[in-house]
């Protein structure tokens, strides 16, 4: 093995993945198991985690998968705890389930803004708060958000989502600032639009993504292993002195 390689290797390393049955989480399973890690694929759907429990095991790595409804303060709870009386110790945690209920302000309602807090923030705190612990404890560990570039910049109808990104963007900072005395690494990724199930429900319709795309100065929206491969460089040993980042992965739609 190259040194290079090495670097940027997950062999030995146990990461949990929220939201692995599709999409991004998928797809971070998949490359995360590549590198060399063994997986909990965290998610709703029984058929979706079949389906990467079998990638995962097809690359030679080990791979549990628990059913576990994020909406709920119990399901967070009991996924991490299931988790470490399975394999003892987390030491990736990726923060990737998230749901987008997108409406104009003065339409959304109560039940909807709860629900996109307690998937998107409350999810996310109460498995770092879970699997936290142990990753100090062995001096070791990563946490990564996925978040949203909506977390930095404001767009029409996406008053609840991108309050919980900025909260889950606030939370990153807060963990650093506490964990990275004890080498436990805490950032956020900030994708685009990328082209998910969920991606492209709201932003399929050209009348909704072409005025996105042409205010992107790359043109496009992101595929899933974009954000896959830059949670893998969160992931690996090359990330050692990133910490309390918020990563944008979007095109330069920030910089114009």
């Amino acid at each position: 093995m190259a040194e290079w390689e090495g670097r940027f290797s997950l062999a030995g390393r146990k990461a949990l993945v929220t939201g692995a049955s599709k999409g991004i989480g998928f797809e971070i399973a998949r490359v995360f198991a590549d590198a060399g890690a063994d997986i909990v694929a965290v998610a709703r759907d029984a058929d979706g985690l079949l389906e990467v429990k079998r990638e995962v095991e097809a690359r030679g790595r080990r791979c549990l998968v628990i059913e576990a409804e994020m909406a709920t303060a119990e399901g967070p709870v009991r996924a991490a705890r299931e988790a470490l009386e399975a394999w003892g110790t987390i030491d990736i945690l990726v923060n990737n389930a998230a749901i987008a209920r997108i409406a104009p302000a003065v339409e959304l309602s109560l039940a909807d803004w709860d629900e996109t807090m307690a998937v998107n923030v409350r999810a996310p705190f109460l498995l770092a708060q879970a699997l936290g612990p142990a990753m100090i404890a062995q001096r070791w560990g990563k946490v990564i958000n996925i978040s949203s570039q909506t977390g930095v910049i404001a767009l029409d109808d996406h008053a609840a989502y991108a309050t919980s990104k900025g909260a889950l963007n606030a939370l990153t900072k807060s963990l650093c600032a506490e964990w990275a005395r004890h080498n436990v690494q805490v950032n956020a990724i900030c994708p685009t639009v990328i082209l998910t199930p969920m991606g492209k429900a709201v932003w399929g319709p050209e009348e909704k993504g072409g005025p996105m795309r042409a205010a992107t100065p790359a043109r496009r929206f992101g595929e899933t292993v974009e954000v896959a491969d830059m949670a893998l460089y969160l992931a690996s040993p090359a990330s050692g002195l990133v910490n309390g980042a918020l990563m944008m992965i979007e095109g330069g739609y920030s910089s114009v």
